[in-house]
């Protein structure tokens, strides 16, 4: 069935802003008084759950007023780097993402915090290809209930959502909404509706289902 819109993940999935994320939470942490440096390899195990999922990991054993404070000062140095420092944009990723608005709905569902989406927007210039979005840190909700709030403000019927991990996918089936999978992301999963291992695949596919 050919779907109506397409809902985008973005870490993993249209850009890899890990170096820029790892390097914000390092100097929140030093600031902080917390001797503790952020690996790109350590905070990309920990891509695609929520944001205050990775302080657990990160400092299990802060109080919650400790996370608190330094969940509200990583965003403020992520929106004051990503700017300049910004993420690494697939390949295809920004080509496709124009073609595609012109036959479907596009809109982005993130774990991220509050203005990531706005932040990503605005550095690669795309607010205009996209209908809607929704992230984490808006109302600290799982994807799913983010997803089901999409479909219901915008009377979506055949959505589909694109992604890199097994929890994507997982979070997609509470909603009955179907996967699809792209494996140039951070995660793995043998369960998806489509998969596809190049952008432009993935944009080629979908044109041509609007020829049939």
């Amino acid at each position: 069935m050919k779907p109506d819109s397409l809902i985008f993940d973005m870490d993993g999935t249209l850009w890899d802003a890990v170096d820029t994320y790892a390097y914000s939470w390092t100097q929140v942490l030093k600031d902080n008084g917390i001797n503790k440096i952020l690996t790109r390899e350590e905070l990309e195990s920990y891509m695609g759950m929520e944001m205050k999922q990775i302080f657990d990991k990160v400092i299990p054993d802060a109080s919650a007023e400790t996370v608190e404070k330094l969940y509200n000062d990583v965003i403020k140095k992520e929106h004051e780097v990503i700017s300049e420092m910004g993420g690494k944009i697939y390949p295809g990723v920004l080509e496709g993402l124009e073609e595609l608005s012109g036959r479907y709905k596009l809109f982005m569902l993130s774990n991220c915090q509050e203005g990531g989406i706005k932040d990503f927007m605005n550095y690669t210039e795309t607010k205009y290809l996209f209908t809607d979005y929704m992230e984490y840190g808006m109302n600290f909700q799982p994807k799913h209930i983010n997803l089901k709030i999409l479909i219901d403000r915008h009377n979506l019927k055949n959505p589909m959502y694109v992604g890199d991990t097994d929890s994507d996918r997982k979070q997609c089936e509470l909603v009955h909404v179907p996967f699809v999978f792209i494996s140039w992301g951070f995660g793995n999963t043998e369960k998806y509706a489509l998969r596809f291992d190049k952008m432009q695949e993935l944009t080629d596919y979908f044109m041509h289902l609007d020829k049939e």
